[in-house]
């Protein structure tokens, strides 16, 4: 699993179909944690189809820097290159792609693979659904009724995430805060409730976003 403050991954695991001159190139994209997760991925994809002419696989873990990539037969640097190539060019990490090709009949050339299963791996990607990790704290924001509805103003307005809002003898807001903005939230807060606010940095997570750079 990444390690990073912010970094960027696939949200979801996905499968996708591209034809082309005959040869159907399936991508089966994942999210993983680690390099056990991609090899169990790539085992699995590895038996569901058993009958086709190729298994193409790369993948990145964030931790230890790690990247592996296979040709899986194709001719060298035509089809696992271009599947990292296009993982590495979206700055995308934790993540498998596995492009199974079932031949159709028709040759394609050294640049009609590199071509094909580049694509077909972007294809995979942008299914999938590309976004943006950031770690954020959570921070805890504990007041009385009365200021309830001047908190809520200023979160909203300044475009804060809540993690949960809890009503009891007095209402607390775990609020998602970047990581930078956090200082500057609670002395906010302090200045807007005169003190009033119970404020603490309760836990951290990562919080997810769409990239939209991506799909531009």
């Amino acid at each position: 699993m990444s390690v990073k403050d912010v970094y960027k991954t696939v949200a979801a695991e996905a499968e996708t179909l591209m034809i082309e001159k005959k040869s159907k190139f399936y991508s089966h994209v994942k999210p993983v944690d680690n390099e056990a997760d991609a090899l169990e991925f790539l085992n699995r994809i590895r038996a569901e189809n058993r009958s086709a002419t190729h298994n193409v696989y790369a993948y990145v873990i964030d931790e230890n820097n790690i990247f592996r990539y296979s040709d899986d037969g194709e001719p060298s640097g035509t089809a696992g290159m271009p599947v990292l190539d296009t993982i590495r060019k979206s700055g995308i990490t934790d993540v498998i792609v596995v492009v199974t090709r079932y031949f159709g009949g028709t040759l394609l050339g050294t640049g009609g693979l590199v071509h094909a299963y580049g694509a077909s791996a972007r294809q995979g990607l942008a299914e999938a659904g590309v976004i943006i990790r950031s770690m954020c704290d959570i921070v805890s924001a504990c007041v009385s009724y009365e200021l309830v509805g001047k908190l809520q103003h200023k979160l909203s307005a300044d475009g804060y995430a809540l993690e949960d809002t809890v009503y009891e003898n007095d209402v607390t807001f775990l609020i998602c805060s970047p990581q930078e903005r956090t200082r500057q939230l609670i002395e906010e807060l302090t200045d807007l409730t005169n003190g009033r606010a119970v404020l603490k940095v309760a836990d951290h997570k990562y919080v997810s976003r769409k990239d939209e750079d991506f799909y531009g």
